[in-house]
């Protein structure tokens, strides 16, 4: 939470490449949002921007550095969070899943897949394929 704000805090990235999204699968374990697919990403600590909690986030999650990642609006509605959304289309290594407590799998799908997906929230489905297919004719 930041000062003043009841809400927490939190970035997540859209990471695509090749028309495809790379989406963590939430341990089952997890207390929020448990076995289901969702967009990388955290909560922002105190004294971060959230474009600087994403780069973080995809360090220690991924093992990938994020370069420019480009601020997105993200249709959320949690009474107790503010989402801060990045579309990410460029890093440098390969992503790999580093942080095996928080998902137990990472998988990249297409805008076709979406639909079949347990998703962590039902509304990544009337706007990610926007995002992808936008993503994929600009890069």
């Amino acid at each position: 939470m930041r000062p003043g704000s009841s809400k927490d805090e939190v970035a997540v990235a859209a990471i695509v490449r090749d028309g495809k999204l790379l989406l963590g699968h939430r341990h089952p374990e997890r207390r929020w949002y448990p076995d289901c697919w969702d967009l990388i990403g955290g909560h922002i600590e105190l004294g971060e921007t959230a474009a600087d909690a994403i780069r973080r986030e995809c360090r220690e999650e991924l093992t990938i550095a994020i370069r420019e990642p480009r601020p997105i609006e993200i249709p959320f509605n949690a009474e107790d969070a503010n989402l801060h959304g990045f579309l990410v289309t460029r890093w440098n290594g390969t992503p790999m899943n580093a942080a095996p407590d928080e998902h137990d799998d990472l998988a990249w799908f297409t805008v076709a897949d979406l639909p079949g997906l347990r998703l962590a929230d039902s509304t990544y489905v009337t706007w990610l394929p926007r995002l992808i297919q936008s993503a994929t004719t600009t890069n």
